[in-house]
């Protein structure tokens, strides 16, 4: 995986930070109080908006239960449910550059709320017709499973090309991730970006 170095406090600037994600690469720290890395792995793990799969116990789990979605209704308490572990590559920084993007309608969060409270969630970057996911965090069963599964129709119906996921995990896969070339990924890039896609 390549790990560039570049002058980070430019780099968080909205509109440069927009160019890298377009370019198909993401930040990351060391740890929260760490120096931020931009990376460009060269297999990239998608899940397929056109062939993603939602567990037959997880829909049934969704119609029995009382959660709530919302979208971009609390995103910094949702980026802040993600970063609040033990080793966490979300530093104050990131947050900081995120909320930039988000007051220009870049950064999403899907929001899972239970009895007024918020009890899960993710969110990502949004550029055209692809949307990058970053971060998840669940307080209770199935928050975070919730949430990619709402993110995932929500893609869809609305005419997204990209999900991009970053890593491949057990909880991905069973959603339908796979794990693709770079150069499959930059067609899938390019594809999105003739979209106007409205998250």
């Amino acid at each position: 995986m390549k790990k560039q170095n570049f002058n980070n406090k430019e780099l968080l600037l909205p509109e440069n930070m927009l160019s890298m994600y377009a370019c198909g690469a993401f930040p990351m720290a060391e740890d929260k109080n760490g120096k931020i890395d931009w990376f460009f792995p060269e297999i990239r793990t998608i899940i397929p908006l056109t062939n993603f799969n939602i567990p037959r116990s997880l829909k049934k789990f969704i119609k029995e239960n009382s959660f709530e979605i919302r979208r971009d209704f609390d995103f910094l308490s949702v980026v802040r449910g993600c970063a609040d572990r033990e080793q966490t590559w979300i530093t104050e920084e990131l947050i900081e550059a995120y909320l930039r993007l988000y007051n220009r309608k870049h950064v999403h969060s899907v929001e899972v709320w239970q009895n007024g409270k918020l009890v899960g969630g993710l969110y990502g970057i949004s550029f055209k017709g692809a949307f990058f996911g970053e971060s998840m965090f669940s307080l209770v069963p199935q928050a975070s499973k919730t949430a990619l599964a709402y993110l995932l129709e929500h893609l869809k119906q609305n005419n997204f090309v990209l999900l991009d996921v970053q890593y491949m995990t057990p909880h991905l896969k069973m959603f339908g991730a796979i794990e693709i070339p770079l150069e499959q990924y930059q067609k899938m890039l390019q594809e999105s970006y003739l979209r106007d896609c409205e998250f």
